[in-house]
């Protein structure tokens, strides 16, 4: 699949190889800071990280969405490949059960992946592509568990955002002082989700984008 990037620079002049030297020290960076800080690093100690001034880092992305972008089409299978795990399991609910513990571990592991959920981009941009394809995957192995009967049958792909969403919270809260809290909350989130005979109809759920917009929102990232 060609990126998003690769897309936007195709039909233009190739960039000579020390710009395209400049532009993967970049990325490099940017995936190791993002990674250890989160997406609000400051974009100088990137470009200090890359070993580039700040005005190279700004002409090839003038925007932090851009280069957080640029970043996520080359990091994001980390999502995608624990959703095609899930799928290939031939027990639905293990799969699903599987899925809730590795995304809350990349989050755990990776605080620029912990942010990419609350973080919007443009609809035509790779990484919403690739979100799309994830989320249909996801309704795919909802319904196969459903029908299995292990997982509750109001449970629907928001409330995995809503998951990552509340992991992201604790993980930022617990990441220094409680840095394995985040096992226990996954744990808990996986009974919630299992059928049980006595349990109460949940209240109506959120659409997924409005939801993924709203959070956006609300952390200045839109």
């Amino acid at each position: 699949m060609i990126s998003g990037a690769a897309q936007r620079e195709k039909g233009a002049r190739p960039l000579r190889a020390d710009a395209e030297r400049n532009r993967d020290r970049i990325l490099d960076a940017a995936a190791q800071l993002f990674a250890e800080r989160g997406l609000s690093v400051p974009l100088e100690d990137i470009a200090r990280s890359a070993g580039v001034g700040v005005a190279t880092l700004y002409r090839r992305f003038p925007t932090r969405t851009d280069l957080a972008a640029a970043t996520f089409e080359r990091n994001i299978s980390s999502y995608t490949e624990a959703v095609d795990k899930a799928l290939a399991n031939p027990r639905p609910w293990e799969g699903f059960r599987a899925l809730v513990f590795d995304v809350c571990e990349l989050q755990a592991r990776d605080a620029g992946l912990r942010d990419l959920v609350t973080t919007a981009f443009p609809a035509s941009s790779e990484i919403e592509q690739r979100v799309r394809e994830t989320v249909e995957k996801v309704k795919v192995l909802i319904a196969r568990a459903h029908d299995e009967g292990a997982l509750r049958r109001d449970v629907v792909v928001a409330d995995l955002v809503m998951m990552t969403v509340a992991n992201a919270g604790i993980l930022a809260a617990t990441s220094h002082n409680a840095p394995d809290a985040w096992r226990r909350f996954a744990a808990l989130t996986v009974e919630a989700f299992r059928a049980r005979p006595d349990s109460r109809p949940l209240p109506p759920p959120p659409d997924e984008q409005q939801l993924r917009r709203s959070v956006a929102l609300l952390t200045g990232s839109a």
